[in-house]
This record gives C-alpha cells, sequence and structure tokens, in this order.
C-alpha cells in the first residue's frame, strides 16, 4: 500500500502540507488509474510487473491519517513492511527526496497518527523536503500554504522522481531504493 498524506478540499491544493497527495495523483496519471471514494479515503488500484498497489489518499485529514492506514491495512491484509507513507518534511530542503525503512514520526502529526494507530514505526516513508523558510511560530501557517510558482518546474520534477522511488520501492524494496536514490 502507497499512503500519500495531506488534507482534503479545494483549500489544501498544492500546498506543502499536501505534497503526499500530489504525488499519489502523479502517479495515477501515469499509471492511467483513477481514484473512487471510499472509506476513510480515496483509493485507486495499479500494477507495477508483479506487484498489485493499493493507493490511499486518507480522508481523515492529516493529524487521523493513522485510522485510514489501520483501516486499509487491515482490509487488504497487507503488513506494514509493505507499507510506504508519503509525506512533507520541513527538515529537508525544498525538493530532497529521502526514503526510510522505518523510523521516529520527527514531530509530523500525520505519521504520530500513523504509529499509534498501527502500533509500530516499521513502515516504509518517502519523505519530500519542503524546506522550513518560515518565521518563528509560523510553521503551521507554512505547511499551509501553496508552494511558489516559480518553484512548481522543480517540484513536479522530483514528484516524477518520488515516482520512480515508488516504483523502486515495490520491485526492490526500501533499502535498495534507499542506496539508489538518496543523495
Amino acid at each position: 500500500m502507497i499512503a500519500g498524506l495531506g488534507n482534503i478540499g479545494a483549500e489544501y491544493d498544492r500546498t506543502r502540507h499536501n505534497i503526499g497527495f500530489m504525488i499519489l495523483d502523479a502517479f495515477a496519471t501515469a499509471s492511467n488509474v483513477f481514484f473512487t471514494h471510499d472509506r476513510y479515503g480515496d483509493i485507486a488500484r495499479t500494477r507495477v510487473k508483479n506487484c498489485e498497489l493499493v493507493l490511499l489518499k486518507p480522508s481523515t485529514f492529516m493529524n487521523l491519517s493513522g485510522n485510514a492506514v489501520r483501516y486499509w491495512l487491515d482490509k487488504e491484509k497487507i503488513d506494514t513492511e509493505r507499507l510506504l507513507v508519503l509525506v512533507d518534511d520541513l527538515a529537508l530542503p525544498l525538493g530532497t527526496l529521502r526514503m526510510k525503512p522505518q523510523g521516529s514520526p520527527g514531530g509530523h502529526n500525520g505519521l504520530k497518527s500513523i504509529e499509534s494507530c498501527i502500533g509500530t514505526p516499521k513502515y516504509a516513508r518517502l519523505r519530500f523536503g519542503i524546506g522550513n523558510n518560515f518565521a518563528k511560530g509560523g510553521q503551521i501557517d507554512f505547511v499551509l500554504s501553496k508552494f511558489e510558482d516559480k518553484d512548481m518546474p522543480m517540484i513536479e520534477e522530483k514528484i516524477n522522481i518520488a515516482g520512480e522511488m515508488i516504483k523502486s520501492f515495490c520491485l526492490c524494496g526500501a533499502e535498495r531504493t534507499m542506496n539508489l536514490y538518496n543523495k
């Protein structure tokens, strides 16, 4: 399962916190599949060679993403080791991509929710750097603000690379994908 984190609603489109949704939307478009609304989120299914993928965009809002992830892992009988979460990361420079096979939530409420609901930090995550260009106390406004137009060509290029990383994760696993793509 590939879970892209974000918030539902047009007001959150193209915001930094919705990069997980943006990656999944691009991946689904490239795979010629469409999302349909189902319990706790929007779901699409596709294949990468011999791997069937369930793509999930939770409709539970960021801070409750774990409810949707847990429901779909259970429903589809998917082990947490086969889960990849796409998430924004303030600690990484804008456009930096980092695959990790597991880790801490690092202050990210969506990851905290997932870890709390599934009971383990042992799931892969693909972190997409959104930078940290905000004044003290401005973190919430920053993550909920839209990417600047001048940055969109680079963001779109990195979203395409993230799609390749998703394929690599499915075929080779998190460790190999880290070695290939983390720079």
